[in-house]
């Protein structure tokens, strides 16, 4: 039985295969998947102050109207919905990449915040929210209730 020497860039195959992987989906793959995925890119921060949070929603095209934002608890969600147009005869379409339809992200955000007080504009395109932490944290004593068993004296 002999041995065999061992390859010293043996190991390093698989990470090498992932590169590639990795490159070929960025450069020569499609460059559309944020929006063929129906989502949208966001920003989330700390305010310098860390009294809340700024979201920041690229949305270009919607109207703010077509913007829905809610709160619930931690979770922050902002759809946006475009009607679909009309499909109107203009010539030999090259390319028909608008549509309409529903985009939408869900936040989780690390601590309670004051769904009252959320500010939204919308300018650019650009949505910014900005959430403002829960300042007091609401505790409840919990009452313990002890069961009576039958037959102990």
């Amino acid at each position: 039985m002999a041995i065999r020497p061992r390859d010293p860039f043996e190991a390093l195959l698989p990470l090498r295969e992932a590169m590639n992987r990795l490159f070929e989906e960025s450069f020569v793959g499609p460059r559309f998947e944020l929006f063929s995925a129906r989502v949208f890119p966001i920003d989330v921060y700390e305010t310098k102050d860390q009294k809340g949070y700024v979201i920041e929603a690229a949305l270009p095209g919607f109207k703010p109207e077509e913007i829905q934002v809610t709160v619930q608890e931690h979770t922050l969600t902002i759809r946006a919905e475009r009607k679909s147009e009309e499909k109107v005869e203009k010539g030999t379409y090259l390319r028909s990449e608008r549509s309409g339809g529903e985009m939408s992200r869900s936040i989780t955000l690390p601590t309670p915040v004051e769904a009252d007080l959320v500010e939204a504009t919308y300018e650019h395109g650009v949505l910014t929210l900005f959430v403002p932490r829960q300042t007091e944290v609401k505790s409840r004593a919990i009452p313990i209730k002890v069961k009576e068993t039958a037959g102990m004296s």
